[in-house]
C-alpha cells in the first residue's frame, strides 16, 4: 500500500464519519461523546486531506475542495451551537447542505 492510498482510504472514511457523528451530534442532544467524536475526524480528515494535496502536488481542484470542506466544518460547529443556545438556524441548514454536495461533487470528480 502506497501513502496516497492511505490518505485517501483514512479521508473517504473519516468523512464518513464526520458525517455520522454531525447528525447523531445534532439531533441527539445533550449527550457530549459524539461531538468530541465529530471533532476528532474532523482533525483525521483535515490531516490526511493535507496529505493528499501535498502528495497530488497542490492541484488548484483539491485545494479549492479543502477550502470548502473547512467552511463546510465551521458550519456544522455553527449549526451545533445555534440548536443548543435555540438560536435561529436556517440558513445555516442550506449553506451545510450546498456545501457538501459541493465538496462530494469535487472529491468524487463529478465537478472539476
Amino acid at each position: 500500500m502506497d501513502v496516497v492510498s492511505v490518505f485517501y482510504q483514512s479521508h473517504a472514511g473519516s468523512w464518513a464519519f464526520l458525517i455520522l457523528f454531525f447528525l447523531i451530534s445534532y439531533f441527539a442532544a445533550g449527550q457530549k461523546i459524539t461531538l468530541m467524536l465529530q471533532r476528532l475526524f474532523a482533525v483525521i480528515m483535515i490531516i490526511s486531506g493535507v496529505g493528499m494535496i501535498v502528495a497530488y502536488g497542490f492541484p488548484l481542484v483539491y485545494i479549492l475542495k479543502g477550502v470548502l470542506a473547512l467552511v463546510l466544518i465551521a458550519v456544522m460547529e455553527m449549526l451545533i451551537g445555534k440548536k443548543k443556545r435555540k438560536q435561529s438556524h436556517g440558513g445555516l441548514w442550506i449553506a451545510c447542505i450546498v456545501l457538501a454536495a459541493l465538496v462530494i461533487m469535487l472529491g468524487f470528480g463529478v465537478i472539476g
